[in-house]
């Protein structure tokens, strides 16, 4: 059975936590420290009168003004806009029941489970952009998790993260070197975070993926993933 647009939003919290959160009357606010916008976005149902203290709270946080439109967020979303907030990477969440996933290992010393990160991994993700605060980001998460590091010609050749809760894993900073690409190593690597997942009592995996990344989302369906939901930032044009 597919996970619910509610229970993915917790599961991103929980394999992807903000350093801090917290709930003040409407709005559920983030401190991301610097590791981008989904730990660092509110949420919530606030109005119109709500959203001076909402502003203020991000201002006192040193971050932008930004607010994440999840599933049914209607309303928000059109009070945001008439108040200037502009859309911010819309972005897809895609599920499967592991089981479509977890079908065929990887070819042997193409993928090994690695935690902590080691000193390669980081020098990927950061030649990729995901730099010490999104590491950071996957090392203070309470859940089960793993980093996957991928290797091609004898070489480290990509890394991904995958942490589960309440039994989706859902995986996070999929990247393979540019050099490495079109050689099946994406799939080999979310192949092997779905068996690690599986045997960790994982009975779906999940993903979220930028709607404008076209060779990414095709991949995904390709391996079976479906859309579940999807989320969309307002930020405001300062």
């Amino acid at each position: 059975m597919t996970a619910s647009p509610e229970t993915l939003y917790d599961v991103i919290d929980a394999t992807w936590p903000a350093a801090e959160k917290w709930t003040d009357g409407p709005w559920t606010f983030r401190k991301g420290l610097g590791a981008g916008s989904r730990v660092s976005a509110t949420t919530g149902s606030g109005t119109l009168a709500d959203l001076p203290a909402a502003e203020a709270q991000m201002t006192t946080l040193e971050q932008p003004k930004l607010f994440m439109i999840r599933h049914g967020d209607t309303e928000l979303d059109e009070m945001l806009a008439a108040q200037g907030y502009v859309v911010k990477d819309p972005v897809t969440l895609m599920s499967s029941p592991i089981d479509r996933i977890a079908t065929e290992r990887p070819p042997a010393v193409t993928t090994f489970e690695v935690w902590p990160p080691l000193a390669v991994e980081r020098e990927i993700w950061l030649e990729d952009g995901v730099g010490p605060a999104r590491v950071a980001v996957m090392e203070r998460a309470g859940c089960k998790r793993m980093t996957i590091l991928g290797r091609l010609d004898d070489t480290p050749a990509g890394t991904g993260y995958v942490g589960i809760h309440n039994g989706v894993a859902m995986f996070h900073g999929l990247v393979t070197l540019p050099r490495f690409r079109r050689r099946g190593l994406a799939q080999h690597m979310i192949r092997a975070m779905a068996f690690w997942a599986r045997e960790n009592g994982a009975e779906e995996i999940a993903l979220l993926v930028v709607k404008a990344n076209g060779p990414a989302n095709a991949l995904y369906q390709r391996m079976g993933f479906e859309q579940v939901a999807d989320y969309h930032y307002r930020i405001k044009a300062e």
